[in-house]
């Protein structure tokens, strides 16, 4: 239910999004210089008070870094303010017919970007107090964040509805499929299953075996084990599948026993 109202959300705001750059497209030709996201706290507090150069006529560079210090939490400087005027000096005069009108469409929609920004933030913390109050551990997994977590319990359910995790695996699609022939098995990709959960444990298995920019893994234990299986002769798609098995395993633990993720100890291997 709160992982559909979040999903509503997000969607609306890439909705409006895409109608904001439409619109500054028109009235600020260099925009995309200004702010290098759109959506950021400080962007959308420039756009709603100078939705258009006219607004700018007169303010020096000492104002608009005045004015942009308080959202951006005094991250912008003149040198920065000052950019941005001489970016609104250089794209000419933008003003067309009805421009008053075209400036509210900016400002109303910089609200409204604003209003359900903040109305998802208020639904991720309804999600932890669920988490809390059901006694659930995901999120001490490395990769898994509320939002993540709450996706996991909306999509399973009540875990006592599968008799282990065989069961979970195969209701996710993740179990293979095997098919046999003159005594000869082989295992092929279910195609059943809940696709949005089996999603779900596509993007968590990849969030375990990232690297950081410095090379440190997020989860060293999962690293090596999908490493072993390339090495082993499977596929990266396959190696991945079985990181997801895996992960399927953990986490019907984690939610029939209210226990917490502990990362194994590097020396033991023992994760397949």
């Amino acid at each position: 239910m709160m992982v559909n109202r979040r999903n509503s959300i997000v969607k609306s705001i890439t909705n409006l999004t895409n109608q904001l750059h439409e619109n500054l497209n028109y009235n600020y030709p260099s925009y995309k210089k200004f702010f290098s996201d759109v959506n950021s706290k400080t962007a959308l507090a420039f756009y709603e008070k100078y939705p258009s150069p006219k607004h700018l006529k007169g303010v020096t560079d000492e104002e608009l870094a005045e004015f942009l210090r308080k959202p951006s939490h005094n991250s912008c400087s003149t040198r920065k303010a000052r950019e941005i005027l001489e970016l609104v000096e250089s794209d000419g005069d933008t003003t067309r017919e009805y421009q008053e009108f075209r400036d509210f469409i900016i400002q109303s929609t910089v609200r409204d970007i604003a209003f359900k920004s903040e109305e998802i933030k208020k639904v991720e913390v309804e999600m932890k107090k669920l988490l809390k109050l059901l006694d659930l551990k995901l999120e001490t997994i490395p990769g898994i964040d509320t939002v993540t977590a709450i996706a996991l319990v909306a999509h399973i359910g009540d875990i006592k509805r599968f008799r282990n995790a065989d069961k979970l695996a195969k209701f996710s699609g993740i179990a293979p499929v095997n098919f046999s022939s003159a005594g000869k098995g082989k295992d092929k990709k279910s195609k059943q299953g809940n696709r949005e959960l089996y999603g779900v444990f596509y993007f968590l298995a990849v969030q375990q075996i990232q690297v950081s920019k410095k090379g440190t893994p997020r989860n060293p234990v999962f690293l090596e084990y999908y490493k072993r299986k390339v090495s082993e002769g499977k596929t990266k798609i396959q190696a991945l599948v079985c990181v997801m098995r895996r992960l399927n395993n953990i986490i019907y633990g984690m939610m029939k026993n209210k226990t917490e993720y502990i990362l194994p100890d590097m020396e033991v291997k023992q994760i397949a």
